[in-house]
């Protein structure tokens, strides 16, 4: 980038989604904080299905599907149909979290949710769980951002997209009443392993095996259905106390939902889990490489607020650290497309309007070959942030591909490039990207030129 930015062009690249016409910048830290503090009108304007919907859909694919096991022929019309609103609603939510993104004046607030979603990665396994990482996100992450990261943690860890996704429902204490009864289930780590690895402690804490093995025990119990929703079953649930990190929870009995949420709360504080979010943090706002000193601040300001989210943001945000020179980040293909469109800033009816084929062909299938399918990240660990695995060449040519079909698809909404150019970066334009945008010979290849710019897809 050009490396004398003012704060607010970097408070609105870094910690936003990119400058915007319409879209004053944040003129400082506290101007970011303060989104935070106002009404969440984008999620009221653009809102997600939850998991009443999710279980209604769910309970309609399982009755035909029964139906049809059954020998009924006329079932298969339902489950087609089933499945057409799923795959509707999954575009609906992409064009929802999309217009969020681009059209909000709470550019911060939109990122944090993006980045606590990727922290808590969940997946949908199947078709009739489409809509499950959607119904995550408005139900688990959005409503705690400002929160406390124990009450994140512990909505995250027990909503049934998460339960779903790690194979909780079907994780049976050894010794539990219902083991008895049938002797082909059994315990399933996956849940615990990654409470401890990838959401709290980190991969490098000091933590062992037996406590992975322990804290999965103490989580049996913890289950959703279509008809119940989420449900704790004390017959699952594995008999006896555990002991994790040092620490008993439960008692002679099956332990209870608070033994779990008292579990969670301890790991939540744990110094470990400080330093592991901190850093996270800072590596997705900050560098890929982040100022130890940085990490430190964020780290001591967490513990010291008994995992408050709003102080650990502040700490971010008042440290020299985070206000170096933009470029040290690369724009995921996400980022990248939103960004994109607050730039433009078509208007809104021409995202809400979009039907299913065009919203496919112009985000969904971009994105899937810029190496970031929508919803479906290749493992728990959620993107990567390093700034190689998006800066390729083949995923530059797609970038630069959709930046001249999106130029050419809004050339009626689009401004002189010379104007453009200070849009969509201000101060943080290089003088070469000035110079080469005012020597296009078209508005579409002006901004398709801009927008596939290295100042552009670096943040």
């Amino acid at each position: 980038m050009a490396g004398a930015e003012n704060i607010s062009t970097i408070a609105a690249i870094r910690f936003g989604y990119g400058l915007s016409p319409d879209q004053p910048a944040p003129r400082d830290a506290q101007a970011l904080l303060s989104q935070l503090d106002e009404p969440d009108s984008a999620a009221a304007r653009w809102p997600l299905r939850g998991t009443e919907f999710m279980r209604q859909q769910m309970r309609d694919m399982y009755a035909a599907q029964k139906a049809q096991r059954e020998g009924d022929p006329t079932p298969q019309t339902r489950i087609r149909a089933t499945r057409d609103i799923l795959n509707t609603q999954v575009l609906n939510g992409l064009r929802a979290q999309l217009a969020r993104a681009s059209l909000s004046p709470q550019g911060f607030r939109e990122r944090l949710p993006y980045f606590w979603c990727d922290h808590f990665t969940v997946t949908a396994k199947n078709t009739v769980t489409a809509t499950a990482p959607d119904a995550f996100a408005k139900e688990a992450i959005r409503p705690h951002l400002t929160g406390t990261f124990a009450q994140m943690l512990r909505a995250a860890v027990t909503h049934p997209a998460m339960l779903m996704y790690l194979d909780q429902t079907r994780s049976i204490g050894p010794q539990s009443a219902f083991a008895q009864k049938h002797k082909k289930v059994g315990l399933n780590e996956n849940l615990g392993r990654e409470v401890l690895e990838l959401h709290t402690l980190g991969v490098s804490a000091p933590y062992t095996q037996t406590d992975v093995r322990e804290f999965s025990k103490l989580l049996t119990g913890l289950g959703f259905n279509a008809q119940q929703g989420f449900a704790f079953h004390p017959n699952w649930a594995q008999p006896g106390a555990e002991l994790v990190l040092g620490r008993h929870y439960g008692g002679e009995t099956p332990a209870k939902l608070s033994d779990i949420y008292a579990a969670l709360d301890d790991i939540a504080l744990s110094p470990a889990t400080a330093h592991h979010l901190a850093h996270k943090l800072a590596v997705h706002f900050v560098a890929d490489q982040p100022d130890p000193d940085l990490v430190a601040h964020i780290a001591s300001a967490y513990s010291a607020h008994n995992s408050d989210l709003r102080a650990t943001y502040a700490a971010m945000l008042e440290h020299p650290a985070a206000w170096v020179p933009l470029g040290g980040k690369a724009r995921q293909p996400w980022d990248f497309i939103a960004a994109s469109l607050r730039a433009i800033n078509p208007p809104a009816a021409l995202i809400d309007s979009l039907d299913d084929k065009k919203t496919r062909s112009r985000f969904y299938a971009p994105l899937r070959a810029m190496g970031q399918s929508y919803h479906k990240p290749l493992g728990p660990n959620g993107w990567a942030e390093d700034a190689t695995a998006w800066i390729t060449p083949q995923a530059l040519a797609t970038r630069i591909n959709w930046s001249m079909r999106m130029a050419a698809l809004h050339e009626r909404h689009l401004p002189d490039p010379r104007q453009f150019v200070q849009t969509a970066l201000g101060d943080a334009a290089s003088p070469t990207l000035v110079q080469a945008a005012a020597r296009a010979e078209s508005k579409r290849e002006g901004i398709g030129l801009v927008l596939a710019s290295a100042n552009f897809n670096r943040r």
